[in-house]
C-alpha cells in the first residue's frame, strides 16, 4: 500500500506520518516512512536547495523541475522497490503537493505539472492520501512558533504572502474533491493525539472497504 500525507504548511504532517508508522508496525506491517523532497542522497540534497531560505531564487517552474527530479529519485530507489517487496509506504508530500503549491498557488498549468509528474513516477499514483487541512493563519502561526531554523523560503519568502498559501490550501481541498476515493480530509485543527486517530479511522475503514 502507499499512502501519502499532503496539507498546507504547519499542518503537522511530519509528526502524523510518524504516529501512524508507528501504529502500523505494531500491528505487524512493514513500513517505510520518507519525505519528499528527499528520502535518497539526491534528494536529500535538492531538498535543502529547494528549502533553505538564502536559496538563490528561481522560477516557480524551476521549482516544480527540481522537485520532480527529487521525485523521480525517490520512487526508483526506494518507493517502487518497498512496494515490489510487499512493504507498505508512508510518504509525507508527493505530486499532489507540486500540484498544490506550484499549479494552485504559483500558477503553473497543472497539466504541465501532471505531465513531469507522470514522466517522474513513471505513473505511480497512491492508494490513499490523507489530506492534514488546516486554516493558512493557523498553520502559519504553528510553524512561525517553532524553531527559526526549521522554517523554509515557502514560509519567509516574500513573495510566498497570506493569499499564496490560501491558494495551496484550496487547491488541496479542489484535488480532495474531485478524487474522494482516493483522499481523506482530515482535520488537523485539533489536538495531535485526536488528529492521529481521526486519519487511522480513514486509514482503516478504506481497507476495511477494500477487503474481499
Amino acid at each position: 500500500m502507499f499512502v501519502t500525507l499532503e496539507g498546507p504548511d504547519g499542518a503537522g504532517k511530519s509528526s502524523q506520518a510518524a504516529a501512524l508508522a508507528e501504529r502500523l508496525r505494531a500491528a505487524g506491517v512493514e513500513v517505510v516512512l520518507t519525505r519528499e523532497p528527499g528520502g535518497t542522497a539526491l534528494g536529500e540534497r535538492v531538498r535543502e536547495l529547494l528549502l533553505r531560505t538564502d536559496a538563490p531564487e528561481r522560477t516557480t517552474l524551476a521549482d516544480a523541475l527540481l522537485f520532480n527530479a527529487a521525485r523521480q529519485q525517490l520512487v526508483e530507489e526506494v518507493i517502487r522497490p518497498a512496494l515490489d517487496a510487499g512493504k507498505w509506504v508512508l510518504c509525507d508530500r508527493f505530486a499532489d503537493s507540486t500540484l498544490a503549491y506550484q499549479g494552485y498557488g504559483g500558477g503553473v498549468p497543472l497539466d504541465d505539472l501532471r505531465a513531469l509528474a507522470r514522466v517522474a513516477t513513471r505513473g505511480l499514483v497512491p492508494d490513499r492520501t490523507l489530506l492534514f487541512d488546516v486554516p493558512v493563519e493557523a498553520g502559519l502561526a504553528r510553524r512561525s512558533g517553532g524553531p527559526s531554523a526549521e522554517l523554509t523560503r515557502f514560509e519567509l519568502a516574500e513573495r510566498h504572502d497570506l493569499a499564496f498559501h490560501q491558494r495551496v490550501r484550496d487547491g488541496f481541498l479542489a484535488l480532495a474533491a474531485a478524487e474522494p476515493a482516493r483522499w481523506s480530509v482530515i482535520d488537523a485543527s485539533h489536538d495531535a493525539g485526536a488528529v492521529t486517530e481521526e486519519a487511522w479511522r480513514g486509514l482503516e475503514e478504506w481497507l476495511v472497504a477494500r477487503s474481499p
